[in-house]
């Protein structure tokens, strides 16, 4: 390979690199905006309940770098950064619009993923009980976003380019998904998905609550209808 190719490969890696680089860090200030938030949100809702001693707990806790917990009534709702950059398959949707033909690089992204997973989960320890994605926020170079998401979460991909992830859309994003975990309920799962178990699950209900719970286990998730 002569010197000439050698310096176009090496301008490709650093370009890649950098841009690379770019999204991660934009992704990870998104998610210490997304802290933030949710801290404010703590703050606002001790303010406002500081009278009631039966008032439900609103719990935050900070997980480390990549991802937080909030936790109010019996759900939580898990915040968590993916340290890995993704670019979309070119048959995804959010490839065909205007904004990324217009410069491709804008379709490398971080994610911060929201899971939903029940608080009894945690506070039992029932590892092998269900949670749900709920949304996924995709960041570019730009600080653009937009959302995949179930129901009030997600947004429309056409919107990704006309909005940057500040902190007025934070606080939609997080209050959307805690008005969405409010309304996904804990289901009675159908006879049929529970109606055998073991004598060692039998045995272990009561010790080490091992049995499987999740809000739509035995359903399709498919049939909350987006």
């Amino acid at each position: 390979m002569s010197p000439l190719q050698n310096a176009g490969l090496y301008q490709i890696v650093n370009n890649k690199g950098k841009l690379k680089k770019s999204v991660y860090h934009n992704t990870l200030e998104s998610l210490n905006l997304i802290k933030k938030t949710i801290g404010e949100m703590l703050e606002d809702y001790r303010r406002e309940f500081a009278k009631d001693p039966e008032a439900i707990p609103f719990v935050v806790k900070d997980m480390g770098e990549f991802e937080i917990h909030l936790q109010f009534a019996g759900d939580v709702l898990i915040f968590n950064m993916h340290t890995n950059v993704f670019e979309f398959s070119r048959y995804h949707d959010v490839m065909s619009t205007s904004y990324i033909r217009e410069d491709k690089a804008r379709s490398y992204c971080g994610i911060i993923n929201i899971y939903n997973f029940l608080a009894d989960s945690f506070k039992y320890d029932r590892a092998n009980d269900i949670g749900y994605l709920i949304g996924r926020i995709f960041i570019n170079k730009d600080k653009s976003y937009f959302i995949e998401g179930k129901r009030e979460v997600g947004l429309l991909y056409n919107n990704f380019g006309q909005e940057k992830l500040d902190e007025t859309a934070v606080r939609k994003v997080v209050e959307s998904a805690v008005l969405y975990t409010i309304n996904f309920d804990l289901l009675t799962p159908p006879f049929d998905s529970v109606k055998e178990i073991s004598l060692s699950e039998m045995k272990s209900i009561a010790g080490s609550q091992t049995l499987k719970t999740g809000k739509r286990l035995g359903f399709k998730f498919q049939a909350d209808r987006d």
